[in-house]
């Protein structure tokens, strides 16, 4: 099942504080969400699956719970609805993990 451009979007405007520094692409009929040019998040099955950090699953605190966004993957933070409708922690939460998460390969 891929995801509803809908679902893709909403994810998209709960972010909105993050300005143009957050972006998204489609890859596969799901979406990858990048933030200062590091993904961060994978928006798969209509469900946002956010890199695991350390100080992001502190921030999460007892809502915290691991998910893959599809079959072979690492594990990632599932996000649920409530921390998905509030748009400051959302976006909080992709800040915290853009700063643990290492700089981005280069390629050759």
């Amino acid at each position: 099942m891929s995801t509803k451009q809908s679902t893709a979007e909403y994810i998209l405007d709960q972010l909105v504080s993050l300005n143009e520094n957050v972006s998204m692409r489609k890859m596969f009929g799901e979406y990858a969400l990048y933030y200062d040019g590091k993904v961060v998040a994978l928006i798969c099955d209509d469900t946002l699956f956010v890199k695991i950090t350390e100080e992001g699953k502190t921030f999460v605190g007892d809502s915290y719970r691991e998910g893959f966004p599809y079959p072979g993957a690492k594990p990632a933070m599932e996000i649920d609805d409530d921390l998905l409708e509030d748009r400051e922690r959302l976006s909080e939460l992709i800040r915290i993990t853009v700063d643990g998460l290492p700089e981005p390969k280069r390629k050759k």
